[in-house]
């Protein structure tokens, strides 16, 4: 142990024995604060938060904290009012983390406000005052593409509305639309069975030879009886479309060299394509999400099997690392293994979704890492590579086509086993020719319409039959 005055002579002496004497006593005094003083040593490595972000939405709202490394974090509920306490260590407050305060909007379903504020030393805390009761999932993402650690509130509904009763219960379809979008007003629909008739010499026949005091026109049986398997079905039910934007909340999906990111142009044309069919009477649209907020892969499979979808339709807009690539595709799924090399790298990137755009693991789904194999599965495939055909056919109309034919690959969104399943690559937005068509009103217009056209042809050759749900 030194002495003050030998403390003192070292720090002024310039000696080799003094420079190690000097580094010894650094070191020591740095040993003597940690033991000491531990706040103060851990407050001189406390983590930084880098961002926050909040993504409200109807399903659930998610709260994000990114930053520099991993936190601990412990929470709990309070009654009466509603709120979650979310206590995180090894941070202190900072300018960043007090911005998540003006980032809660007076609309979000589920929060009312949050409340920040440093509860002890190297111990932030954060105070959610709630709408209603909510089941709240805390967890932490390894760093990945651009972001690095984030620790994520996702704030569900206690009493989540049922799917089918809440589509029921918007009843106007298209309040969330552009006006220049919003159908007009039909207050005597035609029968949906006029909307899905195809061009066929028998369906000609049937609307033009039926003039006053004419005689029957004879029919072949065969053609009579087809043609009322079409009519039949689809007026006993209503017909639920599944459109599926990919992406959103934290994940961005593809970004064009313009800035055009991927989850907001494949949103507009997915309300676009929502406002078309719903003009077609006995049919709706139920959209995996209609804002800018995240849904895991499995999520967007089990919503639409929640509302026990005729289709299921997810639209993208690829990216590759030549900028050149260019053209349209439709893709579903593969029992054996990709159609080409192409397939199977789009297909790796997108089920790679859930890792940008945050899944909790510990309520993930792990069945959805290999394909779906059932009794059904192969029925799915084949219904899908029809619907998949007529689409692509009608698509070649306004784009060109990557490829001439609907390719196959494990993508983890089309695992629904009994819905047939799409996924549309609208035009490559890593091409800056295609991603200005993107972003343009009159493409996405003709490509919701072009989409329109390949569900029609689809259901008229395939009518809707009664639905066996599997459990």
């Amino acid at each position: 142990m030194f002495s003050k005055t030998e403390f003192r002579s070292q720090s002024v002496s310039t000696s080799p024995v003094a420079k190690k004497r000097r580094t010894i006593l650094k070191a020591g005094s740095t040993l003597l604060i940690s033991i000491m003083a531990p706040d103060l040593a851990l407050a001189a490595m406390a983590a930084q938060i880098l961002a926050v972000r909040v993504w409200p939405a109807e399903d659930y709202t998610r709260v994000t904290l990114e930053n520099n490394s991993d936190l601990k974090t412990s929470h709990f509920t309070v009654k009466n009012p509603e709120r979650l306490v979310v206590d995180i260590e090894g941070i202190e407050l900072n300018p960043t983390l007090k911005e998540l305060v003006a980032k809660i909007q007076s609309n979000d379903p589920y929060i009312k406000q949050v409340r920040v504020g440093q509860n002890r030393p190297n111990v932030v805390r954060l105070v959610f005052d709630l709408k209603e009761e909510v089941n709240p999932q805390v967890f932490t993402l390894q760093p990945v593409g651009n972001y690095q650690h984030r620790l994520v509130f996702d704030l569900y509904p206690a009493n989540p509305p049922d799917p089918i009763a809440a589509m029921i219960e918007k009843g106007d379809w298209h309040k969330d639309l552009p006006k220049d979008l919003t159908p007009p007003r039909i207050d005597n629909k035609p029968e949906l069975k006029s909307e899905l008739k195809t061009d066929s010499k028998a369906d000609k026949a049937d609307k033009t030879d039926k003039p006053d005091n004419k005689p029957e026109h004879k029919t072949d049986p065969a053609t009579e009886s087809d043609k009322n398997a079409v009519k039949t079905p689809v007026l006993t039910r209503m017909i639920t479309i599944a459109i599926d934007p990919g992406h959103g909340g934290e994940d961005p999906g593809a970004i064009g060299r313009g800035g055009s990111r991927e989850k907001d142009v494949v949103l507009s044309i997915a309300k676009r394509l929502k406002a078309k069919i719903e003009q077609i009477p006995n049919m709706r649209v139920m959209l995996t999400r209609d804002g800018d907020y995240f849904v895991p892969l499995n999520v967007r499979v089990q919503k639409a099997r929640a509302v026990q979808a005729d289709l299921f339709m997810s639209v993208h807009a690829d990216a590759f690392v030549n900028s050149s690539a260019r053209g349209s595709s439709v893709f579903v799924l593969s029992e054996k293994g990709a159609s080409s090399s192409a397939a199977r790298w789009l297909a790796d990137k997108e089920n790679a979704a859930d890792l940008i755009g945050g899944v909790n693991i510990k309520t993930h789904d792990k069945q959805l890492a290999s394909v779906l194999l059932d009794l059904s599965t192969t029925a799915q495939i084949n219904d899908s590579l029809k619907l998949g055909k007529v689409v692509l056919s009608e698509i070649s109309s306004i784009n060109r086509l990557h490829k001439g034919a609907v390719e196959q690959a494990g993508f983890a969104v089309l695992k629904a086993p009994d819905i047939p399943s799409i996924l549309i690559e609208s035009a490559f937005i890593s091409n800056p020719e295609e991603e200005a068509k993107l972003t343009d009103d009159t493409y996405q217009d003709q490509m919701a319409d072009a989409v329109v056209k390949g569900i029609k042809k689809y259901f008229s050759r395939n009518p809707p039959l009664a639905k066996n749900r599997l459990t």
